[in-house]
């Protein structure tokens, strides 16, 4: 494992979402903070509640940025992919 940082990329979906969640994300601390953790392999302060997912998301993790926008992610060696940005109920139905 390298001591680089993570190579970022980002779904559509991610995207999308990300352009309606704008205001909400912002330059919020909070976003910054677990994009700092991610991108530079640090393990993400236990208030984000990151997991692992079951079922059909079982190869990727969330983490709750603010008390309703999560942050679907996976990690893939020396990459991370933003998978989804937006409420729990956008994502989960």
């Amino acid at each position: 494992m390298s001591n680089s940082p993570r190579e970022l990329y980002f779904t559509k979906d991610f995207k999308r979402d990300f352009k309606k969640q704008a205001v909400l994300i912002g330059t919020s601390p909070e976003y910054i903070e677990v994009m700092h953790c991610l991108l530079n392999r640090k393990e993400l302060p236990a208030k984000y509640r990151d997991h692992a997912l079951t079922g059909d998301w079982s190869l990727f993790r969330d983490c709750h940025i603010k008390n309703d926008l999560v942050l679907i992610y996976r990690l893939i060696e020396d990459e991370l992919h933003l998978i989804r940005i937006n409420s729990h109920s956008e994502i989960f139905g």
